[in-house]
């Protein structure tokens, strides 16, 4: 099972959290699509095993959450599936992004990937694998990250307005410190990334997530100016540092590109 980073409901309170909270984090780690065992719920939501059983079984009988008899694993049920189909009528853009995967994918021949913003993570929505022989493989359609944990979740990050990207910062830097898988990334590295980014008009993030590689990326904004989207290519990182004018050039035209599309069609 693929797995980048825990799941915890997007902000964090002194409080303990409501059964509706840890119902929230239970979905949340089954909606990436995979089928998972009682135990891995309970590690990617940071719930004991009791209380996990208790509200899965719950959102069994309410159909958002399937259970196999045999293997007993579990996974995202009808009602799940209907409220995320409900969800993409409001702005799904992975028909508007598409081509920019596509282009960006054989012009550089390496990973392009689309990522939205979720809560204080960032959900892989599509990608195009390039023709280079070493892909960065570690992303899947329906990963999470934390924000900042990757090039085009960085771009999301850096885009945020100033207080909400404070408190996401907040959230982030606990939720790291807490898991300890990303031992490089830190608040302060963030912040120094994200007023780089804003700076260039592109993310980088090289070696910090996954020795030798990393990515480059750019945001796809709202008309409000918001981060909605990312586009981003994942490389070893001497594809990246090599070409980096290249690449950015390329993620911000494909990106310019996008925007404009949601913007003629809000």
């Amino acid at each position: 099972m693929k797995s980048e980073s825990a799941v915890l409901a997007p902000s964090e309170t002194l409080e303990a959290p409501s059964s509706v909270a840890k119902a929230c984090r239970i979905l949340r780690a089954l909606a990436t699509g995979g089928a998972l065992r009682l135990t891995d719920i309970a590690q990617a939501t940071n719930l004991d095993k009791a209380t996990v059983l208790r509200l899965a079984e719950m959102l069994v009988r309410e159909g958002f959450v399937r259970r196999d008899e045999t293997s007993k694993l579990y996974r995202g049920g009808p009602e799940l599936q209907r409220a995320g189909a409900a969800a993409l009528t409001q702005f799904d853009p992975r028909a508007l992004a598409r081509p920019s995967l596509l282009r960006l994918a054989g012009q550089f021949e390496d990973t392009a990937i689309l990522s939205v913003p979720s809560g204080t993570e960032s959900l892989c929505l599509d990608l195009e694998l390039g023709r280079y022989p070493i892909r960065a493989n570690y992303l899947e359609v329906g990963s999470r990250r934390l924000l900042g944990v990757g090039a085009g979740s960085l771009a999301l990050l850096a885009w945020l307005p100033p207080r909400e990207q404070e408190a996401a910062l907040d959230v982030v830097a606990a939720q790291l410190a807490r898991e300890g898988r990303y031992p490089r990334i830190t608040r302060a590295l963030l912040v120094e990334r994200c007023t780089e980014a804003r700076a260039r008009g592109f993310a980088v993030l090289l070696d910090v997530v996954v020795e030798r590689m990393g990515g480059i990326a750019a945001p796809i904004l709202g008309a409000d100016g918001r981060p909605v989207a990312a586009l981003s290519i994942a490389a070893l990182n001497e594809r990246i540092t090599e070409r980096e004018a290249e690449l950015a050039a390329g993620l911000q035209r494909e990106a310019a590109l996008c925007q404009n599309l949601l913007h003629a069609n809000p």
